[in-house]
């Protein structure tokens, strides 16, 4: 049974209007841990309290201030906020469309599917055949939850799938000191880790990676129920890299071991794909021509 969905409006590119509901695509499953007090096992509980007049203070009374300067707040109300001129209140406004690859992942936060209404269903379905067949996304502005949001309007399993995004002066930027990009790198060593990469390289299949942490805390939990002792696993000790070339050799020996069976049809569908990309770049010259 799928949740409930937490927004609806519409899809709008050009002048055609797709209305949708839109549902959370992901779910945490990390163990949650109530904070207690060791002495007696009591829940540790939080209090909403001034710090004025020390009194705790309910839901009611509490409003949203923004402190322009130190100790200096000005009160917003949600009839102030609901004024905020936008016009993707209640539409997902595609603005443009972009290749999928241009996007850099860093950008994307969180993930919502999206269902259409049956009078919408057509143009949902054409916009994602179209889409699909030209590997593009829409990008998008979207406001929910008090605040407007860059996304990206792509699909999985024959559902939308909208990202919302990162604003771009949200993201930090990269600058390190122990980051040098002008480290100089024998040849031999360049070639020796395309070996690896090489070696390690197979069809993406999320379905054979477990959260193993939450497997074995949760197994914990389990046994501390039950009574049972818990046995300390020895921590294994790193390997002390003393020469890069002979742990780049001693790790594409070891990769080699492991190569997968499928290496080669993976290898086979890649070459496939590049060239009918190949081929459909002067399609698409001729078209725009």
């Amino acid at each position: 049974m799928p949740p409930r969905a937490m927004w609806k409006g519409a899809i709008s590119f050009g002048l055609v209007t797709i209305p949708v509901a839109v549902f959370p695509a992901t779910e945490e499953k990390s163990l949650k841990f109530n904070q207690l007090h060791d002495e007696d096992n009591g829940r540790i509980r939080y209090k909403r309290v001034c710090d004025i007049d020390g009194e705790e203070v309910s839901y009611e009374h509490i409003v949203k201030g923004y402190e322009y300067e130190k100790d200096h707040y000005v009160v917003l109300t949600d009839e102030d906020l609901d004024k905020v001129p936008l016009e993707s209140s209640r539409a997902i406004d595609i603005v443009q469309f972009v290749d999928l690859e241009e996007i850099d992942p860093v950008l994307y936060k969180k993930s919502y599917y999206l269902v259409p209404d049956e009078t919408g269903a057509k143009a949902y379905a054409l916009l994602r055949k179209a889409l699909s067949e030209e590997n593009r996304v829409g990008i998008a502005k979207v406001s929910f939850r008090d605040k407007e949001h860059l996304a990206a309007l792509r699909f999985k399993d024959n559902v939308f799938v909208l990202e919302t995004m990162y604003w771009p002066d949200e993201i930090r930027a990269a600058e390190f000191d122990t980051v040098n990009a002008d480290a100089k790198v024998r040849a031999q060593e360049v070639e020796m880790a395309k070996s690896l990469i090489d070696n390690l390289t197979e069809p993406w299949n999320p379905e054979a990676y477990r959260d193993e942490y939450r497997d074995a805390l949760f197994e914990i939990v389990e046994k501390k129920i039950a009574g049972e002792e818990i046995e300390v696993v020895p921590e294994a000790t790193p390997a002390k890299v003393v020469d890069l070339m002979e742990a780049l050799k001693a790790s594409v020996a070891a990769a080699k071991k492991k190569t997968p069976a499928h290496k080669a049809a993976a290898k086979k569908s890649a070459a496939k794909k590049t060239a009918a990309k190949k081929a459909a770049a002067p399609r698409k010259k001729a078209a725009a021509g």
